[in-house]
């Protein structure tokens, strides 16, 4: 029986071999965004590197194995051009004088050999640069400011650095504290309202206005006419209610407003 178990354990275990070319996962946290880039890490092993075993004109995963995996947390700038929060695959065209940058969407593709260019998010061009021998080659994050990074590919006697730029960061942070502002007050409402806490409904009024105040929505105004309503203030609850389905179904994509239209013809009814 222990020989029977041992064998079933064997059999279901996953065997991990270690690779020739080592797996590395780094990141760095610029303002608000988190860059995470996964590689694995060729030896250059007395070859010549580029152009030879990376021929020019020729797209590489830009490592070994697996495609490099690189994501991004918010928006960037890279080259100029942006580049939407995601994940992506990394791969190059190496060239003597520009090497060409390429983020593709598919990620999770083996190396370079399936790689299609209508899948390309951002493509960008980068110098390389003569710099010390490194056997093993890396990618780095350099250089870190409040709203950039600079990205360092580095092999043999090349590095190819490319600058990752995280934008308006305060804005984002204000947009973000704003809509925070806006909607968490009509949870907190809802939630007064649906426990019938009547001791807090005068409170729970201010909350709304207050988000209300900010930016009208079909929520906060639909919870306050539900609020009105319980308070018996029926006439302000028809007039918030009205206004609440007008703003919802002006909204992109329309919100369906037809059971609080059920609910609104009841407390007409009652006035």
């Amino acid at each position: 029986m222990a020989i029977t178990v041992a064998f079933s354990i064997c059999a279901y275990a996953q065997l991990t071999l270690p690779r020739e070319s080592q797996r590395q996962e780094i990141s760095q946290t610029v303002g608000d965004t988190k860059i995470s880039i996964v590689y694995h890490r060729p030896n250059v092993k007395g070859r010549k590197i580029f152009g030879g075993l990376e021929p020019f004109g020729k797209v590489w995963r830009t490592g070994a194995n697996e495609a490099t995996v690189f994501e991004i947390s918010n928006d960037v700038t890279i080259g100029g051009q942006k580049l939407p929060k995601g994940k992506y695959s990394l791969h190059t065209i190496p060239n003597e004088a520009e090497w060409t940058l390429i983020f593709n969407k598919t990620w999770n593709q083996w190396g370079s050999f399936e790689h299609e260019a209508k899948e390309d998010a951002l493509r960008i061009t980068a110098k390389p640069v003569e710099t010390d021998f490194r056997e093993t080659m890396s990618i780095g994050i350099d250089n870190v400011t409040g709203n950039t990074a600079q990205v360092v590919i580095r092999w043999d006697k090349l590095a190819v650095p490319f600058t990752v730029d995280v934008g308006d960061i305060s804005g984002r942070l204000l947009t973000d504290a704003r809509r925070r502002m806006s909607t968490e007050p009509v949870q907190m409402a809802s939630y007064v309202l649906n426990q019938k806490l009547t001791a807090n409904y005068e409170e729970a009024l201010g909350w709304l206005d207050g988000s209300i105040k900010l930016r009208e929505t079909y929520g906060n105004l639909q919870t306050k006419a539900r609020l009105l309503a319980e308070m018996g203030r029926t006439s302000e609850a028809v007039a918030t209610g009205e206004k609440a389905i007008q703003i919802g179904k002006a909204a992109t994509p329309a919100v369906n407003t037809a059971n609080f239209e059920k609910i609104l013809a009841e407390w007409k009814a009652k006035k």
